[in-house]
């Protein structure tokens, strides 16, 4: 089979080139050399997060890897049979659990037998999708096109200490059913988190009332989660929109010199964007579900922006399957297509 050439300078030039080019190939079949990976990145190369996915992909799937380690700018990558079973694998710093898990996930769908995977790590990145992201808008998307995956969050992990938990089981699927995604229906629940570990409480407090007085909701829908001190020090707000056909969740992460207030109206312009756009998904869920529309052959989503990195991951997707992506402007926000390209 011939190898798939890839340019980790590509496009908007980080981690998902690798992490979507690992998710396929193990998949198809198919080998892939990649040079300059993430050429587009102010520290180039692999970061441990990223050499942690080449090193469960390999696993998983028993593929020969040339020897890697951080800051690496090339890898040659020949899978094997995907092996579903048990799988544990440790970042080592506060690198994101979610993006490592997001890129065996979708291969461990394949696999002969259930699978249940752990990572520890960080659950909680600036960058990356939260834990929550995962469990609320990612899952749902698998649910409706057929996978039965769950997720169970055992610890928060916080930058820059990490050690958080999180595990995935996986049951085999048949094959995933094409999606149209395209209204977001009905709003059925609406509501703010802001956890804190190792934080005063009063920051959780400040960034929830912006939230409540900037969506007007009430008291009951405003959630202050204290975590053990030990896990952080460490911040995360969180909104989750409930639809009658997807969930999204914003995430807003605090940082030493970023006020509360801050933090929380950072947050809300982006639900207030997705809002006003009418599209049924955000920027980070329509990044999330193109692979998956893909696997499944047709597709389609509305959301209210197409980033550079979206952009590139359909260019990626279409080197390893026989789809395209058609992309068009509707009003403030786009339809997109996931379409056969075979004649």
């Amino acid at each position: 089979m011939d190898l798939i050439e890839l340019d980790g300078a590509a496009g908007e030039g980080g981690g998902q080139i690798l992490r979507t080019a690992l998710s396929l190939s193990m998949i198809t079949g198919q080998p892939f050399r990649i040079v300059d990976i993430r050429a587009g990145r102010s520290r180039p190369g692999l970061l441990r997060q990223h050499l942690v996915a080449v090193q469960a992909a390999a696993r998983i799937c028993g593929a020969s890897v040339e020897d890697v380690a951080v800051g690496a700018r090339t890898l040659t990558f020949v899978p094997g049979a995907i092996r579903g079973g048990n799988h544990a694998f440790a970042i080592g710093s506060a690198g994101s659990a979610t993006l490592v898990l997001q890129t065996v996930l979708p291969a461990l769908l394949f696999a002969g037998e259930a699978s249940q995977v752990t990572v520890t790590g960080g659950t909680h990145n600036a960058m990356a999708p939260p834990s929550h992201f995962l469990a609320r808008a990612y899952g749902r998307v698998l649910a409706a096109m057929g996978a039965e995956v769950e997720f169970a969050l055992r610890c928060f992990g916080f930058y820059p200490a990490g050690g958080g938990e999180l595990v995935a089981t996986v049951q085999p699927c048949a094959g995933l059913r094409p999606l149209a995604l395209t209204e977001r229906g009905a709003r059925l629940r609406g509501y703010a988190e802001s956890f804190v570990a190792g934080v005063p409480a009063s920051v959780a407090a400040r960034e929830l009332a912006c939230i409540g007085k900037g969506m007007g909701w009430r008291e009951a829908q405003l959630c202050c989660h204290r975590l053990p001190a030990e896990v952080g020090p460490g911040n995360v707000l969180l909104i989750t929109l409930e639809h009658e056909h997807v969930t999204e969740v914003f995430a807003g992460f605090g940082e030493k010199i970023v006020r509360a207030e801050t933090v929380a109206y950072r947050t809300l312009d982006c639900v207030r964007r997705y809002l006003a756009s009418g599209a049924a998904v955000s920027e980070y869920l329509a990044d999330q579900i193109m692979l998956l529309m893909a696997l499944a052959g047709a597709g389609s989503f509305t959301t209210d922006v197409m980033s550079s990195h979206a952009r590139t991951n359909a260019e990626v997707i279409a080197r390893f399957l026989p789809v395209r992506f058609e992309i068009v402007p509707v009003g403030v926000a786009y339809l997109v297509r996931v379409m056969s390209s075979r004649r």
